[in-house]
């Protein structure tokens, strides 16, 4: 980590952050970005916003495990920096469709959190007003196309969003979310091959969390390396637990695909639930392996590790951020159990 000298227009110390290398895959490394350069508004922002996700997440599995939720539910707590770091660099007018782990995609797109939680408990507070649970939240006036609950299903989705973008000529891109597990889908290399054809303005993101339900990617691709499954579309393969490294990708690769068509953007990230709240996810891969990823490679927990190494926040100031945000949730936990 290098701070760099100098002083922003804004009174505001810059600081240069070096990222993990990033892979590509059909063309040159040497163009990707190596560093990002922030300051303390923005770290202390992504940092508040993704421990609020993070306590969601946690209340979301609570509620669940208290019998109040009564459908399929299926936590994001350990990917929330790939929600965060593309929304830092995309635009409301930037379209996005996903799979069920949606819960935080709702909230970036500007969904109040006691409406995402009535929605899990199914309230008419919800976006789907009760009716889609977990697994089919939506808000189309920021362009988020929601959670889609068979697997694979969002992708021709984006094909279609990346079409009309393009149609319109409106500027915006479509980020289409997937899991590893979905990764083997016929329609993916179908929506692809239209992508590549027509030159969508489109980012195929491929959230590698290591396991489809309880299968680990190596009992279930022949290839694994996921940004290189598009063939003839170029990919790329980035630090899905480091915010910074997904918002300079996501800025790269939006600004390529909006001129030369599609990518593929795998984000090498975990998830420390199980697959659904229905799997323990432990059979599968170990307790010591789980907690070895967050003591290694926690996105939120880094986040903190910069606001202090780099002299941004002082440890009171980390807690009280941590503490407002608590009652934030908590407040809307209580909101969610009240609606109608």
């Amino acid at each position: 980590i290098l701070r760099v000298t100098g002083v922003q227009t804004c009174a505001l110390p810059i600081f240069t952050i070096e990222l993990t290398p990033m892979t590509t895959h059909l063309f040159e490394q040497s163009l990707m970005p190596t560093h990002a350069v922030t300051n303390k508004k923005e770290l202390v922002g992504y940092f508040t916003q993704m421990y609020a996700l993070r306590r969601m997440e946690i209340a979301a599995d609570v509620l669940y495990k208290s019998k109040l939720v009564k459908g399929f539910c299926h936590l994001y707590d350990g990917q929330e920096a790939i929600n965060i770091g593309i929304e830092a660099a995309a635009s409301r007018k930037d379209s996005v469709v996903t799979s069920y782990r949606d819960h935080t995609w709702q909230v970036t797109r500007g969904e109040p959190m006691k409406n995402v939680l009535g929605e899990l408990l199914g309230r008419y507070c919800g976006p789907a007003k009760g009716k889609g649970g977990s697994m089919h939240m939506y808000k189309k006036e920021t362009n988020f196309y929601g959670g889609n609950g068979i697997v694979g299903a969002q992708m021709p989705l984006g094909a279609g969003l990346g079409f009309a973008h393009k149609y319109r000529g409106d500027g915006g891109v479509a980020f289409t979310l997937y899991g590893d597990g979905a990764a083997n889908q016929g329609q993916l290399f179908e929506a692809l091959n239209m992508a590549a054809l027509w030159k969508l303005p489109m980012i195929y993101v491929c959230e590698n969390n290591q396991y489809g339900m309880g299968t680990s990617k190596g009992r279930s691709s022949a290839n694994s390396d996921y940004y290189t499954r598009g063939h003839y579309v170029p990919g790329i393969k980035v630090d899905g637990m480091n915010a910074l490294s997904v918002r300079e990708a996501t800025r790269f690769v939006k600004a390529y695909v909006l001129e030369h068509g599609p990518m593929v953007m795998e984000m090498d990230t975990y998830r420390y639930h199980g697959h659904s709240m229905s799997d323990p996810g432990i059979t599968y891969r170990s307790r010591d392996e789980v907690s070895g990823v967050r003591q290694a490679r926690d996105p939120v927990q880094l986040l903190q590790k910069w606001l202090l190494d780099l002299g941004m926040c002082t440890k009171e100031e980390i807690k009280a951020i941590e503490q407002a945000q608590r009652k934030k949730v908590e407040a809307a936990v209580e909101a969610a159990k009240q609606a109608p």
